[in-house]
């Protein structure tokens, strides 16, 4: 009795179907790995941005903190008198745009043990793209004495400082601002614009003799 052998079928992948196979995997992969590349760039750029930001945030506070604390207090130059309580313009303390110097009050002394009061002499000026503030432990050093300086901010372009002297009593921002100022009374409002090159130009004003201020930004 004859018998009908069938042939034997292994089941499987043929050649053709691993290698498209493989492809779809590769591409799949390339592309993952290009999503993820994005995503940890974007990342890395946001968190620069951010820190960049928290530098321009602490800058701006440490001027409005200075300059509302403002005292009418003048400083001796070279060891001479005077009655000179802010002075500000272009180029001023060796500044490469704008530079303002006054003096300051709120330094905190607890219990006064340290040898110094609680005023400080202050001058903001901008070299080689950093803005720097200048300081000493004493409003009337020894001549040639050097003070000291602290990097408040790097990147930046252009420092400007503008004044409202006179006028009206109050301030409702409709004024007309002086770029350079020299008096033995503090002006009323001062403006302070700092152009940098991650945010461009930032505009804050600040009323001294109120102690009140108002910010904005233009890009």
């Amino acid at each position: 009795m004859a018998t009908n052998k069938r042939p034997h079928r292994t089941n499987g992948f043929t050649l053709l179907e691993v290698m498209i196979a493989m492809a779809i995997f590769t591409m799949i992969g390339l592309a993952s790995n290009s999503v993820l590349n994005t995503v940890l760039e974007s990342d890395a750029l946001s968190q620069q941005r951010f820190e960049q930001l928290q530098r321009l945030q602490r800058a701006m506070i440490t001027i409005e903190r200075d300059l509302l604390q403002a005292a009418h207090r003048p400083v001796r130059i070279e060891g001479e008198k005077n009655q000179i309580v802010l002075r500000g313009g272009a180029n001023l303390y060796d500044s490469e745009a704008d530079g303002i110097g006054f003096v300051r009050a709120g330094w905190q002394n607890p219990q006064n043990r340290l040898p110094r009061s609680n005023l400080q002499p202050v001058v903001y000026r901008l070299q080689e793209g950093r803005l720097e503030k200048l300081y000493s432990n004493y409003v009337d050093n020894v001549v040639g004495s050097e003070p000291k300086i602290k990097v408040l901010l790097e990147e930046v372009e252009d420092f400007q400082v503008e004044y409202y002297a006179q006028g009206k009593d109050t301030f409702d921002g409709d004024v007309k601002w002086d770029e350079v100022y020299t008096g033995t009374e503090l002006p009323k409002a001062v403006a302070i614009v700092v152009t940098t090159t991650a945010f461009g130009k930032v505009r804050r004003e600040l009323l001294l003799s109120a102690g009140k201020s108002s910010g904005g930004a233009d890009s």
